[in-house]
């Protein structure tokens, strides 16, 4: 399946100016995607936690192309600037589509995004940034041809788009807990797009915060497009890829069955996997900073005195994701006022939680 349609063509008289705007989420997933082969295609499957509050806003405008050309028109704007490094990557995207989309080379497209948290700092903006690009690109479709009007096959399309600009970006479109990767644990699973997890949760799992310590913002050193090259010629990706096997079978039972503690297990060991295969790459860099380890040390001193259930998790950067159920939301926040806030940048952190999915505006 690849979904390209060379029919996808706008007749003369349907060109028309209009525009769509979509606003997508991040996600954090629990079992890493870490090391790729082929086109955006995972070497295991991973699974995440769909945010609410951080998220890519977009708007897509379209207009009948003044100058024929067969390369994409396209001009763009992030929070209100150009920026040529995002708006080359996003040419590059829809050059990428073009056949699942023809239609994109007889406009003229403008791009104006923002998003709701630091970009390129490990809080997954690409995949809130192309998973908004991509239903963007399917509402287009539907509203020229009408071929998606189903919800199911909509969403299953744009997850499919979504991969191909980023593979953490399909998992965005589906509500609460989403699932990329071929597995034997979900039957209609594929390495093609991802699968809605929500109905397969427990309700626990539906309220969990997710507060995001800002460690240090700012473009990260090593792009996650350079880590997962650097899985090809590691000396344990095997076994990597065998572990996140393991882990996502214990972290799909935890969810299934409401265990906190085993789905606490799991997100910790595998944010922390994440980073021991960044230092001990070909190449070995750190994107952890001092106050990661410290926050990470605090967790850890707070859960061993309370009892609480509360973990960590990290994305491909030095900022710590606390995760922790609805529950006990007014015994852990003021721990993080006082103990974490202090170790982020400026006193910043973000209050997020487990997100209802995209929305169109």
């Amino acid at each position: 399946m690849t979904y390209e349609n060379p029919k996808l063509i706008l007749a003369h008289s349907a060109l028309r100016e209009g525009s769509i705007m979509w606003k997508s989420p991040s996600n954090l997933a629990i079992v890493k995607y870490w090391g790729k082969h082929g086109q955006q295609l995972p070497k295991n499957p991973s699974l995440s936690l769909t945010l609410d509050t951080s998220f890519t806003q977009t708007k897509l405008h379209y207009a009948p192309r003044k100058v024929a050309g067969q390369d994409i028109s396209l001009s763009l704007l992030f929070e209100g600037q150009p920026h040529e490094g995002f708006a080359q990557r996003v040419k590059q995207f829809f050059r990428k589509i073009l056949p699942i989309f023809p239609f994109l080379k007889q406009l003229d497209l403008t791009v104006e995004t923002q998003n709701s948290f630091p970009h390129s700092s490990g809080i997954a903006s690409s995949a809130s940034a192309m998973s908004a690009l991509a239903l963007c690109c399917c509402s287009m479709e539907d509203e020229f041809f009408g071929t998606l009007d189903e919800d199911e096959v909509f969403d299953r399309k744009a997850s499919y788009v979504a991969r191909l600009g980023s593979g953490s970006a399909c998992r965005s479109i589906y509500p609460y807990w989403a699932l990329w990767g071929e597995t034997g644990e979900v039957p209609g699973s594929s390495n093609l797009y991802a699968v809605p997890m929500a109905e397969a949760v427990h309700p626990v799992f539906h309220t969990l915060h997710d507060d995001i310590l800002i460690i240090r913002s700012g473009t990260k050193q090593v792009s996650s497009s350079a880590g997962h090259s650097l899985m090809q010629n590691h000396p344990f990706a095997e076994v990597r890829y065998q572990q996140a096997r393991k882990n996502l079978y214990e972290l799909i039972n935890a969810l299934r069955t409401g265990d906190l503690e085993a789905f606490g297990k799991v997100a910790e060991k595998e944010a922390l996997m994440l980073h021991s295969l960044m230092m001990s790459a070909p190449s070995p860099y750190i994107l952890m900073a001092p106050h990661t380890i410290t926050a990470i040390e605090r967790v850890w001193a707070f859960r061993k005195e309370t009892g609480h259930p509360v973990f960590f998790s990290l994305d491909a950067g030095p900022n710590l994701h606390v995760l922790y159920p609805e529950t006990i939301i007014h015994e852990v926040r003021p721990f993080v006022d006082t103990q974490l806030a202090p170790l982020c940048e400026e006193s910043i952190y973000l209050q997020d939680w487990a997100g209802e999915g995209p929305e169109q505006l």
